[in-house]
């Protein structure tokens, strides 16, 4: 509540609709980031962010986003199923303001996860625990795909990682650091596919 009514944005779960959190119960209710935890895990990303596009998988309303724009990145996209969360974010985007802003290309996208283009660039992928284990699989199996024909460095941030299992199951990424709230992954020199 405090980070909304500083910067005039309704990013909280307070006035999430019945029918939206219905929809969470199926794929991960919705919670938005909290402002200090999210910029401890940008801090221990060892690289300069300038040259990285920031991806938030079930982006919400948009608190991430607003967020990932405090920081130098490239550009900000947010990926989102709901409906009525992607409108908030996209009115979210168009009214945020701050002095301390650095990136300026945010978007939100409307859209299923598993279906998404990930950008052909060095990405900076976060999740906060968006999908259950059979759409993380498939979200990362389609990342695979894509890191296979297109290398490039991805990193993950996993905020509430109740699922890490599955990314370590896959031969493309490897752990590089994280705490009990949070775990990072790299991709590798593998061969992108799931260990069997």
């Amino acid at each position: 509540m405090e980070y909304d009514w500083e910067n005039r944005v309704n990013t909280t779960s307070g006035t999430v609709r019945w029918r939206e959190r219905l929809l969470g119960l199926f794929h991960s209710p919705y919670q938005p980031t909290e402002p200090g935890l999210f910029h401890e895990m940008m801090a221990i990303l060892p690289f300069e962010l300038d040259q990285f596009t920031f991806v938030d998988l079930g982006s919400g309303k948009g608190r991430t986003l607003l967020l990932a724009s405090q920081c130098p990145f490239r550009k900000i996209v947010g990926v989102e199923l709901i409906e009525e969360l992607h409108r908030v974010a996209e009115k979210n985007i168009r009214e945020y303001q701050d002095a301390e802003q650095r990136c300026r290309q945010i978007e939100s996208v409307l859209g299923d996860a598993r279906a998404y283009e990930f950008p052909l660039e060095p990405t900076v992928l976060y999740l906060f625990n968006p999908f259950p284990e059979r759409a993380l699989v498939e979200v990362l199996d389609r990342l695979g795909k894509s890191l296979a024909e297109f290398p490039r460095a991805i990193w993950i941030v996993y905020h509430n990682p109740l699922l890490e299992s599955v990314l370590g199951s896959f031969n493309f990424l490897e752990r590089a650091g994280g705490t009990q709230q949070y775990a990072l992954y790299r991709t590798t020199h593998f061969s992108p596919g799931k260990v069997k």
